[in-house]
């Protein structure tokens, strides 16, 4: 099982924890949602909890719960900058189909 953070996402989870001033890691997730099956779901780590899996690159932490392992085993963790927009990508490699929308993801 891998997770991979780009230097890039890295950083900003840092920088957003630190703003934060509180925080373990950043917790990546899915949930049923949209046309497509599944949604990311990005939070604050306060804690590892027993069902999770902690992936850690450039100094920082991702957290993901055992069950979510089949829909993001190989993902990159990326944070990109375009125009105006500046967000976090996620680059999976199990997903088979997106949402006209982009809202939603299919494995």
């Amino acid at each position: 099982m891998s997770i991979t953070i780009t230097e890039n996402a890295a950083r900003q989870i840092e920088k957003q924890l630190q703003k934060r001033a509180s925080g373990i890691g950043l917790r990546l997730g899915v949930k049923p949602s949209g046309c497509s099956g599944y949604a990311y779901v990005l939070d604050y780590a306060d804690e590892i909890a027993a069902d999770e899996q902690v992936f850690e690159q450039y100094g920082v932490k991702v957290l993901v719960k055992t069950q979510d392992l089949d829909k993001l085993n190989g993902i990159e963790l990326d944070y990109a900058k375009e125009g105006f927009n500046e967000a976090f990508k996620f680059n999976n490699p199990n997903v088979k189909g997106v949402c006209g929308c982009g809202e939603s993801f299919a494995v």
